[in-house]
């Protein structure tokens, strides 16, 4: 089954709530620009990921273009209270221990899922790294959902959401046009950006 456009939703975020948003990323200097992907499941590419405001910005702009994003976590971290906070937040529990891996988990949360939009680290630590890690690519390509291009450009201070790649399979293909998109974007640290390329690719 290959991922549709989504019909018009209704909105996730209220009005009072994405003007106070939009209000103090002006403020801070940030806007965002772009459009809403139009695809009710998807898995997001964060980056380039080089700082701890990375985070909090990612969320606002989600909140701007009305996407209720999701994230994984250990299991242990959702125990009550502070687990009923974190799965409003969009936090997805992995049983790291149970049969069948991170993928498999989330190729079935998927397949669960009308609307999904899973935030998966490619890089996995704010530092330099060689590679990026191949999990999102496989949890797209398994479970037949678009790899959208969300992004932070802190040279222009400006951040959204990108085009979307389904994945095909040729993933030197598929990673070409990733490398296209964030070839001039900026992290806050640029020298810890490390080159956009799977392990798979070398």
């Amino acid at each position: 089954m290959v991922e549709r456009p989504a019909a018009p939703q209704p909105e996730v975020y209220g009005r009072t709530l994405k003007w106070m948003v939009r209000t103090s990323l002006r403020i801070a200097g940030w806007e965002s620009e772009g459009t809403r992907p139009n695809c009710p499941r998807s898995v997001v590419i964060a980056a380039p990921h080089t700082s701890n405001w990375d985070l909090p910005l990612l969320f606002a702009m989600a909140v701007t273009f009305d996407i209720k994003i999701s994230w994984m976590a250990k299991h242990v971290l959702f125990q009550f209270p502070i687990g009923i906070l974190f799965r409003r937040l969009g936090g997805i529990p992995i049983v790291r221990h149970q049969r069948g891996n991170m993928v498999d988990q989330m190729v079935q949360r998927f397949g669960e899922s009308e609307t999904l939009a899973l935030v998966v680290p490619v890089e996995g630590t704010r530092g330099y790294v060689a590679h990026w890690k191949s999990g999102f690519y496989r949890i797209a390509e398994a479970a037949q959902v678009p790899i959208v291009m969300s992004y932070l450009d802190y040279a222009r201070r400006r951040g959204g959401f990108g085009p979307a790649v389904l994945p095909s399979g040729d993933i030197t293909s598929d990673m070409n046009e990733i490398r296209d998109f964030y070839a001039d974007k900026s992290g806050k640290y640029p020298d810890k950006f490390g080159e956009i390329r799977l392990k798979e690719e070398m």
